[in-house]
């Protein structure tokens, strides 16, 4: 994944992460608008958009970081 792809996918985690979003669907939901991204690079997207965007949203931060942390936990699916 280039520096645009993972720019792209974070945008989309930001605009669409909600407090209360499991991470099953986040991943869901990024991956309607990116359909050929993995889960592997959803992860780092969204470790992306925390240091991107910590002092901002801290509810979206939280939910981010706890998708962020599973998903390099289970590995790639």
């Amino acid at each position: 994944m280039d520096a645009t792809e993972l720019q792209a996918i974070s945008d989309t985690l930001m605009r669409i992460v909600t407090p209360d979003m499991t991470p099953k669907k986040l991943l869901k939901a990024a991956r309607k608008e990116h359909p050929d991204a993995s889960k592997k690079d959803i992860a780092r997207a969204a470790f992306f958009s925390i240091i991107a965007n910590a002092d901002q949203d801290h509810g979206k931060v939280k939910n981010l970081q706890a998708f962020a942390i599973a998903g390099r936990v289970s590995g790639d699916a």
